[in-house]
């Protein structure tokens, strides 16, 4: 079996894109929308998607049903050439499946189903799959409530493996109660400004990369939406502005961001050029119904960048 550069682990959803939508229709009544599709989605199926359109072999490791979404992830997957040997499928769960509200202004609300996603435990992990990566990632930590994460990295690092996560939003409302035993052992946090303030009950930038570099974390980035990131060390500290572009669709920008830092990483870029990396990938993958059409070559997002 060939070496993977990255192995993303986590949430893989069947998205049902919807666009635009400004309100509910009215109770028995139907509105007209310019699109309805089915696309992949879900956190750690993003981030290897974009990967390899970055031009790395990316691995991905989940669980999904013996179902119609199932069927069409496991296709799409095959189709942008990832290695599915983690992929797991079971009959008796559903797959899990969003639908994905975007507003005129490419802003989304979701309505989403559990199943695989929640059904994904440590047993479900090939670490001979892992074993043959240089970094593993845990996308959408905080649905995979079965998973045992702390569990997983830790392994993983014992293996030699660096080690990442990103979080989402958690609708339990649990927050650092649901990462705090995974935090001693990722090497790179990644979070949305907003989540990590819940989770670390800090305000600033700096006050919240303190809080997470203070468990060992080794590289704390924050995604700030419109004021662009924020990436600091023990040594460094840098705020990189946004690249504008005309949004279309918002859906899946921050797992694009992610897959553009840990592509500047493995890479050995420095944490400037990664971080720009990451913030041109958000920006692009916002100029796209979805969350992987707007992605470039590595090649021809450094020309984005460098306009």
């Amino acid at each position: 079996m060939d070496n993977i550069d990255i192995i993303s682990l986590g949430q893989i959803v069947a998205d049902i894109i919807v666009k635009p939508v400004g309100q509910f229709p009215e109770v028995g009544r139907a509105d007209i929308v310019e699109k309805i599709e089915l696309r992949c989605g879900g956190c750690a199926l993003n981030t290897a998607i974009i990967l390899n359109k970055l031009g790395l072999k990316a691995g991905v490791i989940g669980k999904v049903g013996d179902d119609m979404f199932g069927n069409f992830l496991i296709s799409q997957i095959n189709k942008f050439e990832l290695n599915t040997r983690g992929v797991k499928r079971e009959s008796s769960i559903n797959t899990s499946s969003a639908i994905v509200m975007i507003s005129s202004g490419g802003e989304r609300s979701f309505l989403y189903s559990p199943g695989g996603n929640e059904e994904l435990s440590f047993n479900d992990i090939d670490f001979d799959l892992i074993v043959r990566s240089k970094i593993l990632h845990i996308g959408g930590i905080m649905k995979l409530v079965k998973l045992k994460p702390a569990k997983v990295l830790r392994k993983a690092k014992e293996l030699g493996i660096t080690t990442s996560m990103d979080t989402d939003w958690d609708v339990q409302g649990k927050w650092i109660d649901l990462i705090e035993s995974s935090l001693p052992h990722t090497d790179i946090f990644i979070s949305s400004i907003d989540e990590a303030r819940l989770i670390s009950k800090k305000e600033t930038p700096y006050e919240i990369s303190q809080f997470f570099l203070s468990y060992g974390i080794k590289i704390a980035v924050l995604k700030m939406g419109e004021d662009g990131c924020y990436v600091k060390t023990q040594d460094e500290m840098l705020t990189l502005p946004v690249f504008k572009v005309d949004v279309v669709d918002t859906t899946g920008a921050g797992d694009a961001f992610a897959a553009g830092f840990l592509a500047g990483y493995h890479k050995g870029w420095s944490i400037e050029k990664a971080g720009r990396l990451a913030n041109a990938c958000g920006a692009l993958c916002a100029t796209e119904i979805g969350t992987t059409d707007g992605i470039k070559t590595l090649q021809e997002t450094l020309r984005f960048m460098k306009k």
